[in-house]
């Protein structure tokens, strides 16, 4: 089975009553489930609930680590269908209890006024070492976190990066390329919820840059709430430019900001999150 395989099951909810999903995790996954694949699949079961409208934001909170090893289930509420907008929340439940909920906002497509923010100059992809040869240079083989790299969906090519293994303190911004590692379908619902899915890559590490911590280093670290407006369409199957920065740090807590845009300069949604960065 492919890494797109694994991305295709992930994102197939399986239908269990009006309203009412099961999602699973990969079988290779780390003892919590990856922040975007639950995104990913909440979205998912929200589109379930509408017809002929486009999600433009969505708005979540992790509230508690979710097991791979067990199934999630997402309960839809459909709070308000109006005649441009129809709004929906959706739980996330293991074991009886919450981990994670979400609102999105859906909309008719509509024409009006239109401008973006221009998207930086930075070296293309074909220039930009691949994350994965990195990882290869600096981690021992065989290493839990190298297999689940090389299984996982998404290619990614950090522009600016730190050292995984000694890392010394860099700005709190950072631009990576990233795009799915087979062709997607141009169904707009698709893109997104394989859009969310990747938005909660590299994000939090950008807090951690200005203080020479990595994800390999003694700090602990947890997304805890998320959110995404989409602008306009896009094709993950085509490269992206991730471009963000984090302003702030306090409490524990790193704030974190996020703009995408395709290969060919339109913006396509911005992201922004706040995560637990916590030395142990």
């Amino acid at each position: 089975m492919s890494e797109m395989d694994d991305l295709a099951e992930i994102l197939t909810l399986e239908p269990i009553e009006v309203n009412l999903f099961r999602g699973r995790s990969p079988p290779r996954t780390l003892e919590r489930i990856y922040g975007g694949q639950v995104v990913a699949q909440a979205l998912a079961a929200a589109y379930q609930s509408v017809e002929d409208r486009i999600c433009h934001s969505l708005q979540c909170y992790f509230i508690r680590p979710g097991d791979p090893k067990q199934p999630v289930l997402y309960q839809v509420e459909r709070s308000r269908d109006g005649g441009s907008f129809s709004t929906r929340r959706v739980l996330a439940i293991q074991k009886g209890e919450q981990i994670f909920n979400m609102a999105c906002s859906f909309q008719k497509p509509e024409q009006g006024f239109d401008h973006q923010s221009t998207m930086p100059d930075v070296p293309g992809p074909a220039e930009v070492t691949p994350e994965l040869e990195r990882f290869k240079a600096s981690i021992p083989p065989g290493h839990q976190w190298l297999t689940l790299l090389e299984r996982r969906p998404i290619e990614i090519r950090p522009i600016d990066p730190v050292s995984v293994e000694a890392p010394e303190p860099a700005p709190a911004e950072q631009k990576v390329w990233f795009r799915a590692r087979a062709t997607l379908s141009d169904d707009i619902a698709l893109n997104q919820i394989a859009l969310a899915y990747a938005s909660d890559y590299a994000l939090l590490t950008t807090g951690m840059r200005p203080h020479a911590v990595s994800l390999f280093a003694n700090v602990q670290t947890a997304s805890l709430d998320h959110a995404v407006w989409f602008h306009r369409p896009s094709n993950l199957a085509d490269w992206h430019l991730y471009v963000m920065d984090s302003p702030s740090a306090s409490g524990a807590r790193s704030f974190n900001r996020g703009l995408i845009y395709r290969h060919d300069g339109v913006l396509v949604a911005s992201t922004v999150q706040e995560g637990l960065m916590r030395q142990r």
